[in-house]
């Protein structure tokens, strides 16, 4: 994908409130809700993402991120609350009228039609001048490396190739806001990491465009979002930075959700000053742990400890427990490990190295794991 020169931007009437830092965002929800009869899909959602800003919606499946992605490109009926582009109100608008690119997992490209001509379908309809449409595409095709396609149809198209030809045909209305709906989905493993990598590239080419970007699943998030929100429940349950939301999970959901944290149910021991490392209570047994906002004395928190974190030792841990092996599962570059702690019956999983060796089912030894690896978050009393 090579970067875009001289690109024609939109101007937009704006009418909406601007971001803290003075520029208006280019998509706002604000308290939106969608609803089918008394099923509640999207309820109270809140978020706004900037220019050139890239937000993953991430969550399981019926958490309503897909939901809260076809609220912005119109094609779900909003019941409250509002939605914005480029400041403008456009909540009861049809999707034709807001200006947006949209991609779908499954393509959606006509099989009767080239490459060229898909591609080209959007701006027809549009009534986009005839001697703009040519070279419209071929900017949009050189820029995902489709161009030396543009004649084939289809079928004659690998996965990767038919959502790339997708994309363009997103991009060729040249939109400010890029909407895209678990685009790699349907791929297969080897496939969805050439995409990965091609969606990275299409970000550095296109630094003034916002993209929402719907999925499931976290390395995605990861890889190519500045922030993620949440979704849990028809509900955002957090939103930050990709960074921030993995390394300081603010609920059980987020650490269990993103990173695949194990939930240890603790009593804090004595209280613990905000960024202090202090004891607590889990079962009769101490671990230590840093707390980030502070813990007062017999509280009831919950500790979310990721699999990599812990390491096997023959002898006692520093700060840790002692187990008996459940389960070995191969994951590849992984053995993931599930113990039990003998104490408390209380199961874990533990990744080791392919390299490194690995304990057996029934084996007793210990795990240790460092107290800056161990998250504190609050119980979580819906679960």
């Amino acid at each position: 994908m090579s970067t875009e020169t001289g690109r024609a931007r939109r101007t937009v009437e704006v009418t909406g409130a601007t971001t803290s830092t003075g520029a208006v965002p280019a998509v706002r929800l604000s308290s939106v809700s969608v609803a089918y009869g008394g099923t509640v899909a999207l309820q109270d959602c809140s978020f706004e993402v900037a220019r050139g800003e890239t937000l993953a919606l991430l969550g399981p499946s019926g958490s309503g991120k897909s939901t809260a992605l076809k609220a912005i490109a119109g094609f779900e009926n909003v019941v409250a609350g509002r939605v914005e582009i480029d400041g403008r109100d456009v909540t009861a608008l049809p999707p034709s009228a807001r200006g947006v690119g949209f991609v779908v997992q499954q393509y959606a490209l006509f099989p009767h039609m080239t490459v060229r001509k898909n591609v080209a379908f959007g701006l027809q309809a549009r009534r986009t001048p005839r001697a703009e449409i040519k070279p419209r595409v071929d900017e949009v095709l050189r820029m995902v490396g489709m161009f030396s396609y543009a004649d084939r149809l289809p079928r004659e198209l690998s996965g990767g190739q038919q959502q790339r030809v997708a994309i363009a045909r997103a991009l060729a209305g040249r939109p400010d806001l890029l909407l895209l709906d678990e685009p790699l989905s349907a791929l297969d493993t080897r496939l969805r990491q050439d995409m990965l990598v091609e969606l990275q590239q299409l970000r550095r080419d296109l630094p003034d465009v916002a993209i929402v970007h719907v999925t499931h699943d976290q390395a995605e998030a990861l890889a190519l979002a500045d922030r993620i929100a949440l979704m849990r429940n028809a509900r955002l349950e957090s939103i930050d930075t990709s960074e921030k939301l993995f390394h300081t999970p603010p609920t059980e959901f987020a650490a269990t959700f993103l990173g695949g944290a194990d939930i240890l149910p603790v009593r804090a021991v004595a209280d613990i000053a905000a960024g202090e490392i202090g004891v607590l209570d889990h079962g009769g047994l101490p671990v230590r742990a840093r707390s980030v906002d502070g813990v007062a004395a017999d509280r009831h928190v919950a500790l979310a400890i990721r699999p990599w974190a812990w390491r096997f030792t023959r002898t006692s841990p520093s700060n840790g427990f002692e187990v008996e092996v459940d389960d070995v599962q191969w994951r590849g570059s992984t053995r993931h490990v599930r113990v039990r702690i003998i104490a408390t019956d209380q199961r874990l999983g533990v990744d080791v190295p392919v390299l490194e060796h690995a304990p057996a089912p029934g084996d007793r030894l210990y795990v240790d794991v460092a107290p800056h690896d161990v998250h504190m978050v609050p119980a979580d009393k819906s679960a």
